[in-house]
């Protein structure tokens, strides 16, 4: 302990914007570490410092803030107010400042933010006089008590809005710059009020108290629930904590000449190059991110103020070319002069990434490696959903911004509570809002889009909703939105209902009525080799996906299969550019019509019997392998043998007792339901998953795994002989011993060698195991003795190494679990690295070290998740095998991995 605090007496809490730079995000915040860069660049950035994340690990470590800590922020404000030539909050002409959170990794309006720090009863007079605007002054103060108030102390912001809206009625304006200096006057002693019954306090007079209560309000916004939920949303770590950044004042609501906006270098929704963003004359910079005022386009500024403009204009290209990649600009005008508050590499959508990425290679700023890192599987995979049929009948019922593309049908609900709430129970919402806010992010969250009647592209729904990858049409003016009577009316005199489904267009802005039927993506018609004629952007999208994807292929070590179980899916596979197959479970192949030749061979007592039931499965099974390895000729083809418990096969054990109860009570009872009956009670365990399943049937059930290997060899033989270039592996599922696999492997060798003799073939079938116990990969050194491949069962290894039912525990505590960050996401969505992880690393390097030849590879759900895949990539696998349509995911991440692998060899 002693030796933390003599730590933090040697640590530097507070940087100047002078001596930080854009390679300090863990210390200073993406915000605090690019104001540095750009006052760095020479750009017009307001004086100012960083309060660097360290001291906020302190405060929220200890409750309270390093004990150097005031002073040191004393020493800075005293350097900013020489520079400035002014001191915070004095009376004839005070120094304003604000206070603004700014985390490593970007989050939206999830933390706090306070402007005009420093004014009082007695300053404010003196900005009146000092800006010769007794509005502005007032307008100002009023803003600094409605912020501080809701977020230093608490109080509800609703009690504010009520206030300020019944001020707007009673003077008959619907914009609050219509209100003049005597009715800000009257809403500053409304706030005062407000705050004084709500928090028990007077509104703090001292500015130096004013702004420590500020810092430690955004050191506290870090572990809000809106910003665990986002974290946990975006995957971002939570000891990462936040810097605090003290910037003096700029104002854009100093009259017309003055304004403020946010600007993108290119389009964050499509990628296109063009003047992206949006301007509000005489506003400050939340007027526009909350959507609160309806803006202008960014262009609208040329004709407002040229000489702004065209300085802006050259800025943004002085960023992009300095950071290479579209930048997100937050920027004021403060009576004909540009001050740049912010810029950070911007969110976009996942068609706006892949182009993106491909316009900087094109402009030599960037090589197809970066170009590569700066894509991923989550994107690549959106852009593979449908999209709405543009020749389907339709009720287009307004048309916003399109925010952040896509197709969302759902039910309209009006607040987050209710998009939650239905959301759990099965139904896919669509949330409208006026506008948002961040504490309406887990109903941004639940839905399928979001609509909004205010805001643009820079609101706080668009940029929130880009990053999440949500649907989101925003500024739908002609919609007027009445959330507390729950409905939307529209220009026609249309009024949705709650409940109602409504139809939203991310990518065109358009709103329709009802559901609207879907068509493929262009992506997906791309990678089955057809190309899609529809949008007018789609040819380039394509071409971009193609060019990242045939980079991809060329870099990456492993090897991407498909789960598949017949010719069908194993074709469309193929054509999604699967390298084989990693999985075919045999056990679909039993099912159907099927079923009852599975039930005799279950019920069958004697060895003729079974062999009968075994004789009628076989050429069956084999017809099937021709098929499938007809599809895959020249590829590998793992073929898995029987795997679940034989009383998946059966009737339900309630149905089928109930049925012969009927039977017996009107005395006609059917005997095989009685013998059925019986195999099922005799069958019945209290945990099948870990009974009589995988290799034990093969060992229990005589010639089961025999006819198996027989249909796999003759239909690879039939193959053959016809020319063909069958690659057949035959995998043994739930090994937990080398033993077990000695047996199984003797009779399959038995078998092949028969059918080889028979055929006159050389069939070359590799027989190997699923490691998908603890006990197998822990013993992996002696299994390899006997497989000639592994491949990683990473389902119910989980569901093994956890001792979780996946089944059960999915639906009854892992939203808990979720909720208080024990997991960050579920282990069966993405690999548990420290867990499950450790024992394939472990089982990786036993397997090999006694078969330096051994084939390794990973076919569960995890096989098609982009982070899985890294780590598989990591750890040695030859190849990973996911369902079809996540293979092109697959590749792409396999292609990030060998790139991210090999840069940091480079480093």
């Amino acid at each position: 302990m002693s030796e933390d605090k003599d730590l933090q007496h040697t640590q530097k809490f507070v940087y100047d914007f002078t001596e930080g730079n854009r390679d300090l995000k863990d210390l200073l915040g993406g915000k605090g570490a690019n104001l540095a860069e750009m006052t760095n660049l020479g750009l017009p950035v307001p004086p100012g410092f960083t309060i660097t994340t360290e001291a906020c690990k302190v405060y929220l470590d200890s409750g309270d803030e390093p004990a150097e800590l005031r002073d040191e922020v004393s020493a800075h404000l005293d350097a900013l107010q020489q520079t400035m030539g002014k001191k915070l909050g004095q009376a004839d002409d005070p120094l304003l400042v604000s206070v603004r959170s700014g985390a490593k990794f970007s989050m939206p309006g999830m933390m706090d933010t306070v402007l005009n720090i420093g004014l009082s009863d007695e300053s404010v007079a003196g900005l009146a006089k000092q800006s010769g605007d007794e509005r502005f002054a007032w307008d100002s103060y009023r803003r600094l008590i409605q912020m501080f108030g809701k977020t230093v102390l608490g109080v509800d912001g609703e009690l504010f809005e009520e206030v300020l809206d019944d001020a707007k009625a009673a003077k008959k304006v619907t914009v609050d710059t219509d209100l003049d200096a005597g009715d800000l006057k009257k809403l500053v002693k409304h706030f005062k009020k407000i705050v004084k019954a709500e928090a028990g306090r007077d509104f703090p007079q001292d500015p130096r108290e004013q702004m420590d209560l500020a810092i430690r309000s955004v050191f506290e916004s870090w572990n809000t629930d809106r910003a665990k939920l986002y974290r946990r949303q975006e995957r971002i770590p939570g000891d990462l904590g936040t810097a605090v950044n003290i910037c003096s004042m700029v104002f854009g609501n100093l009259g017309p000449d003055s304004g403020t906006g946010v600007a993108f270098t290119r389009d964050p929704a499509s990628g296109h190059q063009g003047v992206y963003g949006d301007y509000l004359q005489n506003a400050q910079g939340e007027d526009v991110v909350a959507g609160i005022r309806n803006t202008v386009p960014l262009a609208d500024l040329e004709s407002i103020d040229k000489a702004s403009y065209d300085q802006l204009m050259q800025i943004m290209e002085t960023l992009e070319t300095h950071y290479k990649d579209l930048c997100d600009i937050e920027f004021t005008i403060e009576r004909g002069q540009l001050w740049m508050l912010q810029t950070r590499v911007g969110k976009r959508t996942a068609g706006a990434a892949f182009r993106i990425a491909t316009q900087l290679v094109d402009q030599g700023l960037i090589d197809e490696a970066e170009a590569l890192q700066r894509v991923n599987g989550a994107q690549l995979a959106q852009l593979m959903f449908p999209r709405f049929d543009d020749g389907a009948k339709s009720d287009l019922i307004g048309r916003g911004i399109a925010a952040s593309p896509g197709a969302a049908v759902g039910k309209a609900v009006f607040d987050s509570y209710t998009a939650v709430k239905w959301s759990r129970s099965g139904e896919k919402v669509i949330l409208i809002r006026r506008e948002t806010n961040p504490d309406d992010l887990d109903g941004m969250i639940a839905s399928e889009g979001i609509l909004t009647s205010r805001g643009g592209k820079t609101s706080h729904a668009a940029v929130v909703a880009r990053g999440m990858g949500k649907t989101c049409v925003c500024g739908a003016e002609e919609l007027e939105v009445d959330t507390k009577r729950r409905r939307m009316t529209t220009q026609a005199g249309t009024v949705i209902e709650e409940g109602d489904l409504v139809s939203i267009d991310g990518s065109t802005g358009k709103v329709y009525l009802g559901e609207v039927p879907v068509v493929p993506s262009p992506v997906v018609e791309y990678f089955e080799g057809r190309m899609h004629a529809g949008a007018d952007d789609a040819d380039e999208l394509v071409q971009a996906v193609h060019r990242i994807m045939a980079y991809a292929d060329r870099v990456r070590r492993l090897r991407v299969r498909a789960n598949a179980d017949n010719a069908e899916d194993a074709l469309r596979a193929r054509r999604f550019g699967a390298q084989g197959i990693g999985l075919c479970r045999t056990e679909h192949m039993f099912l159907g019509e099927r079923r009852e030749m599975v039930e005799r061979l279950i019920l069958a007592d004697t060895d003729d019997e079974r062999e009968t039931a075994l004789s009628a499965l076989l050429p069956l099974q084999k017809k099937d392998f021709v098929e499938l390895f007809e599809a895959m000729d020249g590829l590998p083809v793992t073929v898995r043998l029987l795997d679940p418990p034989l009383h998946e096969f059966l009737p339900d054990i309630t149905e089928l007792s109930v049925r012969v109860a009927l039977a017996e009570s009107r005395k006609d009872a059917n005997e095989n339901d009685l013998r059925l009956l019986q195999a099922v009670h005799k069958l019945h365990e209290q945990n099948p998953m870990l009974g009589l399943r995988g290799v034990r049937l093969g060992l229990v059930i005589p010639g089961l795994f025999a006819m198996q290997v027989r249909a796999i060899a003759e239909a690879a033989a039939e193959r053959k002989n016809a020319k063909g270039d069958p690659r057949a592996e035959i995998m043994i599922p739930l090994v937990g011993t080398v033993q077990e696999l000695e047996i199984v492997r003797e009779e399959a060798d038995a078998v092949i060698a028969e059918v080889e003799a028979a055929t006159g073939t050389d069939l070359k079938l590799t027989i190997g195991t699923m490691i998908e116990l603890p006990r197998a990969a822990l013993t992996a050194g002696q299994i390899a003795e006997a497989a000639q491949f592994f491949s990683f069962g990473t389902n119910d290894l989980t569901q093994t190494v956890w001792g979780f039912s996946r089944d059960d525990v999915e639906a009854s505590f892992f939203t808990a679990y979720l909720e208080k960050g024990i997991f960050g996401v579920s282990p069966f969505e993405t690999i548990d690295k420290d867990g499950v992880g450790s024992l394939v690393r472990s089982a990786v390097e036993a397997g090999r070290a006694t078969r330096p030849d051994l084939k390794l590879g990973v076919c569960g759900e995890h096989g098609g998740d982009p982070e899985s895949v890294h780590f598989f990539h990591e750890v040695g696998l030859d190849y990973v095998s996911c369902s079809p349509f996540r293979i092109p995911v697959a590749r792409l991440e396999a292609g990030r991995a060998a790139a991210e692998s090999k840069g940091s060899d480079s480093r």
